[in-house]
């Protein structure tokens, strides 16, 4: 299921100035996806030690796929925690047990 629609591309230069920890953290969560180009698709894994992954499209564009039936609090952080590791915005670290991995 994707959340949100496919978007014209527009040059990874333009997320640099509006890229902030603030800015990631305080600004709400749709608002961060459109305006950074991502799409959201939920997967139907039921293992809940799966939190979420990041593609990242030759034009910059991004693709988060999220657990089906996620917590709103647990996929709020992530998809923050993925943008800020996607756009090198340093972030605060996450509770335990959840981790970033970059492949």
């Amino acid at each position: 299921m994707t959340l949100a629609p496919e978007r014209a591309a527009a040059p990874a230069a333009s997320v640099t100035p509006r890229s902030s920890t603030d800015h990631l953290l305080d600004t709400p969560l749709p608002q961060l996806l459109a305006e950074f180009r991502v799409d959201v698709s939920e997967l139907p894994i039921p293992d809940p030690a799966f939190t979420g992954g990041t593609y990242i499209r030759k034009d910059g564009s991004m693709l988060f796929a999220l657990r089906a039936g996620q917590p709103d609090a647990e996929r709020e952080m992530i998809a923050r925690a993925m943008l800020g590791k996607a756009l090198r915005v340093p972030m605060p670290e996450l509770p335990e047990p959840y981790q970033l991995t970059e492949l």
